[in-house]
Order: structure tokens, then C-alpha cells, then sequence
């Protein structure tokens, strides 16, 4: 029975396909685009290098939180993931705050670890909570070991205390030095200048960050940090590429409600972000098997925009951005 809580598929068919995208000359994006080519013609899902992990990654990366913050039922869940996975989806983005996206994918996980790069999220300051955080997530992965684990909402966080003795930062890299994490990310939604701050440690390995044709008008995190990513060679991986669900956190458990950017928009906003210099991957939330496949198919088809296509959504994107605000947190 559907219930305000819960997500079925027929609730959210088609409404929306992702929660996780001559006058305007854009730094670091129409100058990328022709270095920005798939790497394969014959419809397989192209990969990119992941900066200085050197792993070659899908462009397309699984997002969880939308069916973990449902929630969905496990069963249907295993169904959503799978459906992209299958497909060869390889980048797999969760985190032990997305209700039961862990739990879901501990099913699907093992039986082809070796073909997936995991990515979960410690959220938290301190070395003592982020290593319950991270033992909780490898027991519901059922992994002994993560590809890369991000220090989430660095935007919220005091990045002295991050970087404390006993901070979250010297935790993981023991975890490094053990082999129990590869790599060490950094993820968030706002303050560009945090990023910045943790990349220039190098000490990180990757980041993740809101890139859109919107949000660039807003918290722009291209201009501010791609440049010091790209320096350093750190990959760079995009997420709320539809520009996210409409009213932003709050709509997290209704997915029904829509992303931002409407279905005619959506190939062109993953171009946008796969456009970008140093990005490798395009992070999508999704809420429906068939939402997986057609962000499947999306990637599949993805090929750099033309000047035409770019003018026309970056007007769009100044269009939007006014009433959107900058409602991931603050800018600075």
C-alpha cells in the first residue's frame, strides 16, 4: 500500500528522472569539450580516468540516496541499482546517512566487487565517529575494504577540526595506510572555499561537488574549485546535474514532485557537466528502474554540446537561478 512515507514506481513513473544536473564564454567547459569524448563509439558506457587515482571510471555514477531516503523496499531497490549496474554502471555513490542504500547494495556488491568502485561518506568531525560510521557502512556493503570514502558536507564543517590530530582526516589516512579506504574524497553542496581549503592539504584524492548549468550562477563551484582540483590532479566527480529535486532538501522523499530541469533538458545537462575540464563522472540520483535505465541511456548517448545547445542552457540556467538561491547552505 502506498503511503506518504514510502516510494512505490507507479507513484513516480515518469515524473522524474534523478534527484542526485555567440554571448556567453564559459572557463574551463566549451574549451574541454572536444577533449571530452567518450572513449568508446559502439553504445558501451564510455569511462574516464579519475584524476590521480588513476581508475578508470564510468561517466555515469549511481546515486543511492533518493530510493535510501524513500525509502524504498529492499526489493524494489535491489531492482533500481541493479538496472544501472547491470548496465555497467561501475561508480557507486552512497553514504551511511541515506536510510537504507548501504543495506540495499550489500546484496548486490559482492557478487562483482571487483568490477565496482564503492564510494561511501563519513559525515562527522571526529576520528571516534567517523570510525563507527565506517565500520557500520562496510558491514551493510559487505565489503572489506572502500574504493573511497568522502569527508561529507565539508561545506558545514570546521575544517580546523577536520583537521585536528584527531580529526576525521588523520582517521582515514590510516585507513589508507591499512587498505581498508584507497582514496579519500571530500563531497558537499556549499562554501566552494572549504574545498578548496581540503584540496590544497593533498591529502585528497577526489571531490565531489553541485555542478550544473544553474548552480554555476550560484555557488560556482567551477570557477572557484575546479582550477585548484584540476592542478593538483584531483578527480572531479558532478553531482545534482538536473539541478536537483525541485524545493531542494526538504523534497528528498518526494520524488514525485520533479527535478528542476524538465525531461527535454536532462541529455544536455549531463553534457554540461561531463563538458566540464577534470570532470570524470556525473553522479545521478534515481527513484525508479526505469529512471536507471534512461540515465543509462543518456550517458550512453552523451556527446559534447554544440555552441548553439551550451547558449541556450546557460541562458536557462540564469533564468532559474534567482529563484533557486542558494538553498544548499551558504555560498561563503
Amino acid at each position: 500500500m502506498e503511503t506518504q512515507n514510502k516510494i512505490t514506481r507507479r507513484r513516480f513513473l515518469g515524473k522524474v528522472v534523478g534527484g542526485t544536473t555567440a554571448a556567453i564564454v564559459l572557463p574551463n567547459l566549451t574549451a574541454a569539450a572536444e577533449k571530452s569524448r567518450p572513449d568508446k563509439s559502439d553504445g558501451t558506457l564510455a569511462r574516464r580516468v579519475l584524476g590521480r587515482t588513476k581508475e578508470k571510471v564510468t561517466i555515469l555514477g549511481l546515486g543511492t540516496a533518493p530510493v535510501g531516503e524513500g525509502p524504498v523496499d529492499v526489493e524494489e531497490g535491489i531492482k533500481i541499482f541493479g538496472a544501472a549496474i547491470d548496465r555497467g554502471v561501475n561508480y557507486i555513490d552512497t553514504a551511511r546517512i541515506y536510510g537504507n542504500a548501504e543495506e540495499i547494495l550489500g546484496h548486490l556488491i559482492p557478487k562483482r566487487r571487483d568490477k565496482l568502485f564503492v564510494v561511501t561518506k563519513v559525515s562527522t568531525h571526529t576520528a571516534a565517529e567517523a570510525e563507527k560510521s565506517l565500520a557500520e557502512s562496510m558491514r551493510r556493503l559487505k565489503t572489506d575494504y572502500l574504493d573511497l570514502v568522502h569527508i561529507h558536507s565539508i561545506g558545514s564543517k570546521n575544517i580546523d577540526r577536520v583537521l585536528a590530530n584527531d580529526g576525521v582526516l588523520n582517521f582515514l589516512l590510516k585507513q589508507k595506510e591499512k587498505g581498508k579506504i584507497r582514496f579519500i574524497g571530500t563531497s558537499g553542496h556549499n562554501r566552494p572555499a572549504n574545498f578548496v581549503r581540503m584540496i590544497k592539504t593533498d591529502q585528497i584524492d577526489v571531490i565531489m561537488c553541485v555542478m550544473n548549468y544553474a548552480d554555476r550562477n550560484i555557488y560556482d563551484f567551477e570557477s572557484i574549485v575546479l582550477p585548484e582540483a584540476r592542478k593538483r590532479n584531483v578527480g572531479c566527480v558532478a553531482m545534482k546535474v538536473y539541478v536537483g529535486i525541485k524545493g531542494g532538501f526538504p523534497n528528498h522523499r518526494k520524488g514525485y514532485v520533479g527535478c528542476v530541469t524538465e525531461p527535454a533538458n536532462m541529455p544536455h545537462a549531463i553534457s554540461y557537466a561531463l563538458d566540464l575540464k577534470g570532470v570524470s563522472v556525473a553522479v545521478v540520483g534515481t527513484y525508479t528502474v526505469e529512471h536507471s535505465i534512461q540515465n543509462v541511456g543518456f550517458a550512453k548517448q552523451y556527446k559534447p554540446l554544440s555552441k548553439a545547445q551550451l547558449d541556450a542552457l546557460m541562458e536557462l540556467g540564469k533564468k532559474l537561478a534567482p529563484d533557486l538561491g542558494p538553498r544548499y547552505g551558504p555560498v561563503t
